[in-house]
């Protein structure tokens, strides 16, 4: 619902309530973010908008508006310079001068529904409800359109700026934030979502303090090291208690997410595209428009979180045919052969697992040009003949023959010294005009702020994708972007620092092409594993991988904090070799199965290699899995032990109205443990009965009580232990009678 009154805005649904004003000097005051407040009377109204000066050393607005400041006022899109010394949502220049838009209340509008555009990732429903506010500064000719959106499902609002230049001048934007929140306090934690490659997304907490905490990303990609979702949690908070704020972006490209605390301990979160190594020429008679933003509210900690932001992220962003179409049970040939492959060595590892029951298969790297390692080939989108002689068609229909889907992986964006297009056109390549330049993983970057580069790269794709008959893609991207420079962008006379923004819009175009054309296409995201796991990617990419490192202990941190912003359907797992590639850790088949069976489950490994006993419980557990695969993709998720740093033991439940499934897992033995531990569960019925195993148990005393944990094996219980060593694990079947 939205209310407009008197220049009060609310926008609220059953769980949370928005609010803002028209302040005295006409621009937009912030007023109230949290619980659903219900509809408010203009007496209530006013009371919340009262205002005194906070401080002795506050610069007036406005001579004529005796005591009026806002330096010491929650905003919507501050402007830093006017009375305001904290960091604004929106810098500009003319020429070389500073520009201090000041951007009045002009008037508003409300629409009702979003349709989904693949042109540019954005939220989308049905049952949204749009706010659009119009701002006007008159002295600089500009106008400012802020856009709210809220829906009826989710405790969230969207945010979206747009600024159109209606003056004779041409201004340059130097900073354009997505979406600001003020709030009146500042005694929580920030939270982010941090590490590198091989071990993206832990959870990291700091305390808030007066000054800037950010997080952000330089690289051309959201990246491993950061992530745009950021929290401001309560310091006390639990799993279903405690009080969250929490952004996100949109977006794939350099972002920035901080807080900024001020004197009297108000916290401005800001999101958007990274300001450094930005300039958006803005033409007289032009608009830009920066990504959406997303804010989130949660009185009930980090499962009212996720159920949030997983609830968003399903509905909102990812095309709801994912949310019904099966995922596939992939296996995918890179760890079980890397380079050294031919024609007949894959039809042997597709016929094993044809057999144990998984549904397709994903050729990863080398089946292109010369590719034999990875110094080669990238960008020639070709036939490799040698491995392949009579095509990629004669395996694909092989393939299809056994009764499963055909996967390719592309790395689109990238290019090698040797491939036809970088010696046609070394112009297409990202690098400055100087004689060095910076190499990485022996590959390039192509130049996607170009179109013609980006339609160069489909129409290769298109024919391979075609001939093949491929129906699963996967997406890869192995290196950042240094010495950002367009050879494209200097021919047309714009600033450089639009190349990042315009890079990551190629990206986004690709997509939309191969999407066009290939409307059932399942693409999984990936970029060196994690390196690019963000809401604008989810767009177009129902399922991502997360991380390079496929050891499941190590990802049992990764999935711990991937999951307070993104949801289960979209971690992308597979269970691999021992001893693990990127650790050298052996744990049991058990365990490793155990653990990849939430989300969307594959293998990596050489099946040809393991014992009959093996393929047997492969077989087995895929069988179990199949059964269960819509609740495991698509359930509700809670965490049931406490989350943060990395523990030693974790365990979770996906759920629907009728059964869950509990995983519990444990990364190292201890000595003479207490025996008795229980899990309370979530999402049950008090009233219902269920089945575990040989009891049944009252829903009230599941979730009062709940289920006993596995014995483990400490030292003098044998005869009883359940489970014995290091890494272990256990499934819970809980159904409803």
């Amino acid at each position: 619902m939205i209310d407009c009154n008197n220049n009060f805005f609310h926008l609220y649904n059953e769980k949370i309530s928005y609010l803002f004003y028209v302040m005295p000097n006409h621009q937009l005051g912030h007023l109230y973010y949290g619980k659903n407040l219900g509809q408010l009377s203009q007496g209530e109204l006013e009371y919340l908008a009262d205002h005194s000066n906070r401080g002795a050393e506050i610069t007036e607005y406005d001579p004529k508006m005796k005591d009026f400041s806002l330096g010491d006022r929650m905003q919507e899109y501050p402007v830093f310079g006017t009375s305001d010394f904290r960091e604004g949502a929106l810098d500009i220049k003319l020429g070389q001068e500073q520009v201090y838009p000041d951007f009045k209340y002009d008037h508003y509008e409300i629409s009702r529904g979003k349709k989904r555009n693949e042109s540019y990732p954005a939220s989308y429903g049905d049952d949204a409800e749009n706010l659009i506010i119009y701002l006007k500064d008159e002295d600089h000719g500009l106008d400012l359109k802020l856009t709210y959106s809220i829906f009826s499902d989710v405790a969230a609002v969207v945010r979206k700026a747009e600024i159109h230049n209606y003056s004779d001048q041409q201004y340059f934007i130097e900073n354009m934030q997505s979406g600001v929140l003020d709030l009146p306090e500042s005694n929580y934690d920030f939270l982010q979502l941090s590490g590198a490659w091989i071990k993206e997304r832990h959870i990291r907490r700091r305390p808030l303090e007066q000054g800037i905490t950010k997080v952000e990303s330089l690289r051309g990609a959201t990246s491993h090291q950061a992530n745009p979702f950021v929290a401001l949690v309560d310091k006390n908070v639990s799993n279903d208690h405690g009080e969250i704020f929490a952004s996100n972006l949109i977006y794939s490209g350099n972002f920035v997410s901080q807080v900024q605390v001020d004197e009297w301990h108000t916290s401005r979160l800001m999101t958007g595209v990274n300001p450094q190594y930005f300039t958006w020429q803005l033409d007289s008679g032009e608009n830009f428009a920066v990504p959406e933003a997303v804010l989130f509210y949660t009185p009930a900690g980090y499962n009212g979180l996720m159920q949030e932001t997983h609830t968003f992220a399903k509905k909102h962003v990812i095309a709801q045919k994912w949310l019904h179409e099966k995922r596939p049970i992939v296996i995918n040939n890179w760890e079980a052969t890397y380079f050294d492959f031919d024609e007949e060595k894959l039809m042997r590892l597709a016929r094993k697992a044809k057999e144990v029951g998984i549904e397709c298969f994903v050729l990863d790297d080398g089946w292109f040009g010369k590719r034999d390692n990875d110094h080669s080939s990238l960008g020639n989108w070709t036939i490799n003949r040698k491995k392949f002689p009579l095509g990629l068609e004669h395996f694909s229909k092989q393939i299809h023959e056994l009764g499963m889907q055909f996967g390719l992986w592309f790395e689109p964006e990238m290019v090698s010294a040797d491939a036809p297009i970088y010696q046609k056109h070394p112009e297409w390549v990202v690098r400055h005009p100087y004689q060095r330049a910076s190499i990485g993983r022996n590959q390039y970057v192509l130049d996607f702020a170009n179109p013609e580069v980006v339609n160069n790269i489909f129409n290769q794709m298109k024919t391979v994708i075609e001939k093949a008959k491929v129906d699963f893609v996967k997406w890869d991207m192995n290196r950042h972007i240094t010495e950002a420079y367009s050879a494209y962008l200097a021919q047309k006379k714009r600033p450089q620092g639009e190349f990042y923004y315009r890079y990551i819009l190629g990206v986004y175009d690709l997509y939309h092409k191969l999407l066009n054309a290939f409307p059932d296409l399942l693409i999984e995201g990936c970029a060196s594993g994690g390196g690019r796991y963000d809401l604008g990617i989810m767009y177009y990419s129902p399922q991502i991988w997360p991380s390079d490192d496929s050891d499941a202990g190590e990802r049992l941190d990764i999935m711990s904090g991937t999951l307070l912003a993104y949801p289960l359907s979209t971690f992308s797992n597979h269970v691999s070799a021992v001893p693990n590639h990127q650790t050298g850790r052996k744990t049991s088949l058990t365990f490793r199965q155990n653990f990849n069976s939430f989300g969307p489950l594959g293998y990596e490994l050489d099946l040809n290699k393991l014992s009959d006993d093996e393929l047997t419980a492969i077989k087995n557990h895929i069988t179990w899995y199949k059964e269960k695969r819509d609740l495991l993709v698509n359930g509700q998720f809670d965490q049931l032990l406490p989350i943060g740093d990395e523990h030693n033991t974790y365990a979770w439940s996906v759920s629907n109205d009728d059964e869950q499934v509990v995983g519990f897992y444990r990364k190292l033995a201890k000595p003479n443990e207490t025996l008795d531990h229980y899990l309370k569960l979530k999402n049950v019925d008090f009233k219902a009965d269920y089945q575990i195993r040989d009891h049944v148990l009252k829903g009230k005393f599941l979730a009062e009580v709940g289920l006993r944990l596995p014995y483990q094996l400490n030292g003098w219980n044998q005869a009883m232990a359940q489970l014995a060593g290091d890494f272990q694990s256990y499934i819970y079947d809980v159904k409803k009678i």
